[in-house]
């Protein structure tokens, strides 16, 4: 029965897949011109020329800029493998590789047949002058995208870069859910969270839905707006809470507590999960400073430079803050706290990576390395099973991140773009929306036992049960008995 119920989600999975896939003058006359009229124009059509080049060279620059920072932010696809390999056993290796790799491939393709439209549905044509703020839908692919002569970006790039944005939300879960979820089940949730979840929360802010829509209405807008700069709770709020949502639905993994207590379930290759961070950190450049879309003028690139440092100095003080406090607390200097402080200081200083100070970012860091011990510690003390610490890097630290706008001293705050209570209203809602559906599929797929591995599958690990290889030793794939 179970088997029959895997196949059947997975061939629904597929026929979604399809079904998506299936949606989505007369020759100028030449006129002959006078020889003086043709004198008197040519100055003037040189000038308009120049102009057209000039835009045209700005228009360049801002599309390969962002194009670059696409290909930085999927490059972190591969440290999200990296670290969340590491961190696991090695007979579960193959799984998350799987699955991180799936991410990209599912998640694209629904992102651009139905997640983008939803996203940023009046990038399409059409009367959006009574758009609803909570939900909207413009069209599948590109069709339909309004590209203006005056456009900043081409509908490519544009597409391109939240993509990769969607899938990085996706790919999240992975480690929260590791050693124990079915691959159909994955690859439904995944489908789930990049083609309606995360587009629809997204809209709220990012494509002008009713987070963007506080205090009083001007001529340019409403005077306040929900702050969350590159995603510390659109991206990464929504994956961190979702991963929540799985391993409360799954339950630990066979052995992580035994008689109340935690077993601690080392990762099988620390070295790989350092790589993979580094990895991280140095695609956020993408993630960060990308996010500013726009790199033309000099007030451009001193936010974009900004931007990077304030990256670059709440990691290093997330780093520095979960490893001494680790080692206070247990007596040793914990490599796998210090590296995800580094995480956490990333996901923190997201939000508010163009607003902080240097200083205050620093101070977002430090905050964010303390959240992530305490995290790790509430959950074992809670029994959630979370083998990478996603929800405390992700999901916590997302939450700080766009609370510190609230908080801190920075220019959001003091130009009364955002308050505190608006801030408490956006995180709230996008964390919430991502956590109670994520947690209604979970459930119902667990209701027919389409979620979880048996407890000899998971004895065996994943690579072997549910893929019929293993990642070291076997040279390939093998029939599994």
């Amino acid at each position: 029965m179970t088997n029959l119920l895997e196949r059947g989600g997975l061939a629904l999975l597929a026929a979604t897949m399809m079904s998506l896939v299936l949606i989505g003058g007369a020759a100028p006359k030449a006129y002959a011109q006078e020889a003086e009229a043709a004198a008197a124009e040519e100055a003037p059509a040189e000038e308009a020329a120049a102009a057209d080049a000039d835009l045209g060279v700005g228009y360049a620059l801002d599309n390969a800029m962002l194009f670059i920072a696409a290909i930085l932010v999927f490059f972190m696809q591969a440290g999200f493998a990296m670290v969340e390999a590491g961190f696991n056993h090695s007979k579960n290796a193959v799984n998350i590789l799987f699955k991180n790799s799936m991410d990209v491939c599912v998640g694209v393709l629904l992102f651009f047949f139905i997640g983008f439209g939803l996203m940023y549905p009046t990038s399409y044509s059409g009367d959006w002058d009574n758009v609803s703020g909570y939900f909207a839908f413009g069209g599948s692919g590109l069709k339909g995208y309004e590209a203006a002569a005056d456009r900043t970006f081409s509908p490519e790039v544009d597409w391109l870069f939240q993509a990769v944005f969607a899938a990085t939300a996706a790919t999240i879960v992975s480690g929260a859910v590791a050693g124990r979820m079915k691959v159909g089940a994955y690859l439904v949730y995944s489908a789930v969270l990049t083609g309606l979840i995360y587009p629809i929360s997204g809209y709220w802010k990012w494509g002008g839905g009713w987070l963007t829509q506080f205090g009083e209405e001007t001529a340019d807008g409403f005077s306040m707006a929900f702050q969350d700069f590159a995603g510390s709770a659109v991206v990464h709020g929504v994956g961190g809470f979702a991963g929540l949502a799985g391993a409360l639905v799954l339950g630990p993994r066979l052995g992580r507590f035994v008689n109340g207590k935690s077993i601690p379930m080392p990762g099988h290759s620390l070295p790989i999960a350092a790589l993979g961070v580094f990895i991280l950190w140095f695609g956020w450049y993408g993630f960060n400073p990308g996010s500013q879309l726009a790199f033309q003028s000099t007030g451009d690139i001193d936010a974009t430079m900004h931007i990077a440092v304030t990256t670059t100095l709440a990691a290093a003080a997330g780093g520095l803050c979960a490893t001494l406090l680790s080692w206070f607390l247990y007596g040793k200097p914990d490599l796998s706290m210090g590296l995800n402080g580094i995480l956490g200081g990333l996901v923190g200083i997201t939000a508010c990576c163009d607003c902080m100070s240097d200083n205050m970012a620093v101070v977002v860091g430090l905050v964010a390395g303390l959240l992530i011990v305490a995290g790790i510690a509430l959950l074992d003390k809670l029994q959630i099973d979370d083998p990478v610490g996603a929800w405390p890097v992700h999901g916590l630290c997302g939450v700080w991140g766009c609370m510190a706008i609230g908080i801190l001293p920075n220019t959001h705050l003091d130009s009364g773009a955002t308050s505190f209570g608006v801030q408490l209203t956006g995180t709230l809602a996008i964390c919430a929306w991502s956590f109670i559906t994520m947690f209604v599929l979970f459930s119902a797929m667990k209701a027919f036992s389409f979620l979880r591995v048996s407890d000899i599958e998971e004895q065996k690990g994943l690579d072997v049960s549910e893929h019929g290889m293993q990642a070291y030793g076997g040279g390939g794939a093998f029939a599994a008995s």
